[in-house]
């Protein structure tokens, strides 16, 4: 399982920079570059809410389903990367943000 960074402030899931869900998606079917993935599992803070409702403790990991296929780290739809880091600064939706660990094993 993953360690995952993740600097979206702006997602409910984000708790510094540790995501309190226990699996994520990456989307990014035809990705050939990191700009071309999201986290789909993005969701909004609005109007002041600190963390989502689930008062669950983030984690410094997570199951990454991954449909970025032509990843180098994707086996299956699994991400096997030792770390990952997503990234988006402001996003207010999940096409907005990436996975900067996105590498293309592109032939």
């Amino acid at each position: 399982m993953p360690e995952l960074k993740c600097t979206v402030q702006t997602c409910l899931h984000n708790q510094n920079y540790y995501c309190d869900l226990d699996s994520i998606k990456v989307g990014g079917s035809s990705a050939k570059r990191a700009q071309d993935t999201c986290c789909d599992s993005f969701e909004e803070r609005k109007d002041g809410n600190s963390y989502s409702n689930t008062m669950k403790e983030a984690s410094p990991r997570s199951e990454i389903d991954c449909k970025a296929t032509e990843c180098m780290y994707n086996e299956q739809c699994h991400c096997h990367a030792g770390k990952i880091s997503v990234e988006g600064g402001n996003a207010s939706q999940c096409q907005e943000t990436e996975c900067a660990t996105f590498s293309c094993g592109c032939h």
